[in-house]
């Protein structure tokens, strides 16, 4: 199963291999895409790897609701643009990354719920 992957130093994802797995073997090209996400996510440092499995549960569960792949593909993308366009996003945070700073802490304080109400007799 692993003789779709190439060496570290001379990978090449080849597309219209893929592409005709994906038509031809579908659980197959699924086996094939899970485990270059697994790959990855191995290659990870810790520090970033919850992140991107986070990342990965989010484009499953697109992948999952959307009607067809194209659907999938154009929510995926606008989930990337928003991540660099978006409020407190990518670009956001180069130019004016104060702002963010402070934004970030609003929101935090926001979800800040007493328990004083909640304290019994």
């Amino acid at each position: 199963m692993n003789d779709f992957r190439q060496p570290e130093n001379d990978w090449c994802f080849d597309f219209e291999a893929w592409a005709e797995i994906a038509k031809t073997d579908p659980e197959r090209f699924e086996e094939m895409r899970q485990q270059l996400i697994n790959d990855l996510f191995d290659q990870a440092p810790d520090h970033i790897r919850q992140r991107l499995e986070k990342q990965q549960w989010q484009i499953d569960q697109i992948r999952r609701q959307a009607g067809n792949p194209l659907a999938a593909c154009i929510q995926i993308s606008q989930k990337m643009w928003n991540s660099v366009y978006g409020e407190k996003g990518l670009l956001t945070a180069l130019e004016e990354p104060q702002k963010l700073m402070h934004a970030t802490t609003q929101d935090n304080a926001e979800k800040i719920i007493s328990l004083k109400k909640f304290k019994s007799p």
